[in-house]
């Protein structure tokens, strides 16, 4: 997989058959939604409660990589973790097709599914999540779940660099090594940034692929813009893997909006209808 850089960990598995390489339409599809899916962010950071721009736009390419192995129906599951990012994950659902409606006019509107976190009541959402580090178990758990019913697919995890701070990640890690769970992927939003600064000034993640590879992952070091590396990731047979894998997504805060691109200041953000019109234009 020429768009990741594997460290020095076992191999990750390579593609099935006839899986190999995403076609080009497909990808062509894939970037078409995730400029839609970021305007759609900018639309609700519009609202009057606004939202969580700077992660929801880093994790967008991640979100619509994954629901499109999850399209597959092969009973892949993806779990956004880090679900202070729910805008991400409801305009990833809706350009998807998994979502029937714009969630972008409900958004935070009190009575509405469409919270600051996720929950069961949105479609395509299993799992509450926005307690920081639940949604990786989650993910381990219906990884596991598949396999003792002796049935395919991934349970794939989405998590922020700066949630890998919690204890509970580490101790899933854990168990998803001791329980051999190849089918179970962790992947790792590195934007460097977290509410209260950057994760380097706060609790610093030097060696990370190496971490992982410590508690027996695969591992795997990528673009997280990348589509198609992303893709084809995703797309991988783990079937027979006994290693869980990790991917590490090295991404941009606020990617796709070069206002606010790589800014701290937006992690949180509200603003008015002109200036959302004005970064929705410049979306790419």
């Amino acid at each position: 997989m020429s768009a990741a850089t594997e460290s020095l960990a076992a191999p990750v598995a390579e593609a099935a058959p006839g899986r190999s390489a995403v076609r080009a339409e497909a990808l062509a599809d894939l970037a078409d939604r995730a400029v839609r899916a970021r305007r759609l962010v900018v639309d609700m950071a519009a609202s009057p409660r606004g939202c969580h721009l700077g992660g929801s736009l880093s994790v967008l390419d991640i979100l619509i990589a994954g629901l499109h192995r999850a399209a597959t129906g092969d009973g892949t599951e993806v779990v956004l973790s880090k679900g202070h990012a729910a805008a991400g994950l409801y305009a990833a659902l809706y350009v998807s097709g998994v979502l029937p409606e714009n969630p972008g006019p409900r958004y935070g509107l009190a009575g509405e599914p469409y919270t600051g976190h996720p929950g069961p009541k949105v479609p395509g959402v299993r799992f509450p999540t926005g307690s920081l580090g639940h949604g990786v178990p989650y993910a381990a758990g219906w990884a596991l779940a598949r396999r003792i019913g002796g049935r395919g697919g991934l349970g794939i995890a989405v998590a922020g660099d700066g949630e890998l701070q919690e204890g509970l990640v580490w101790e899933t890690c854990q168990v998803a090594a001791a329980q051999e769970l190849g089918n179970f992927v962790l992947v790792v939003d590195r934007n460097g940034g977290q509410n209260d600064g950057l994760v380097a000034d706060i609790s610093p993640l030097p060696c990370l692929a190496e971490r992982f590879a410590a508690f027996g992952f695969d591992t795997a070091e990528v673009d997280g813009h990348d589509l198609a590396a992303l893709a084809e990731l995703f797309a991988a047979d783990r079937s027979t893997a006994r290693r869980p894998l990790a991917v590490i997504a090295d991404t941009v805060k606020g990617k796709g909006v070069r206002a606010v691109e790589g800014r701290a200041n937006s992690h949180y953000v509200t603003i008015d209808a002109a200036r959302a019109a004005q970064w929705k234009r410049a979306v790419r």
